[in-house]
């Protein structure tokens, strides 16, 4: 990770963070502004990765269990009842890819979800469109799949995933 350093995400990063997410689209579901800022509220877990200049250049935003989240896919975990660490959404640019920044944010995630005493973090990983990559570097890292579902009436199919922190 050279030149790129992670730190909490602030309140001045939406900007940047949605030009960010709108950039990995369709791989991930387009945000507002508003909406990336309301997010980020519901968020006990947001970090950015920024380089040398200072430009954000990767993000991570995660839940905790019992937030008010309407997200198909972060309900499909609640439901569930297992204390879990939810990433709801991951975006490193290409500039960064292969720095190994993804996984640093992920291993931040593992950590503070064992500290909280998660048995798990969980996310989803689109199938259709699909996403390869992300599927790829998840399974790098040891998440299994739980299942798969449609959202977004019917037009997204994401695959359900799991990583055991203990």
């Amino acid at each position: 990770m050279q030149n790129i350093r992670m730190r909490m995400m602030r309140e001045s990063d939406v900007p940047a963070v949605t030009a960010l997410n709108a950039g990995a689209s369709p791989a991930v579901n387009l945000l507002t502004e508003d909406e990336v800022g309301s997010l980020f509220h519901l968020c006990d877990i947001a970090l950015v990765a920024t380089n040398r200049n200072r430009e954000v250049v990767a993000f991570l935003l995660s839940l905790a269990p019992g937030q008010p989240y309407t997200s198909e896919n972060y309900q499909w975990f609640e439901s569930r009842g297992v204390r879990h660490q939810y990433i709801d959404r991951i975006v490193v640019a290409p500039s960064a890819k292969g720095t190994g920044v993804g996984r640093a944010l992920y291993e931040s995630v593992f950590e503070r979800a064992r500290e909280r005493g998660a048995n798990e973090v969980s996310c989803e990983v689109n199938i259709e469109p699909p996403n390869p990559g992300s599927l790829a570097f998840h399974e790098r890292l040891g998440f299994r799949q739980l299942a798969e579902q449609w959202t977004k009436d019917h037009t997204v199919k994401v695959a359900l995933l799991a990583f055991s922190v203990y």
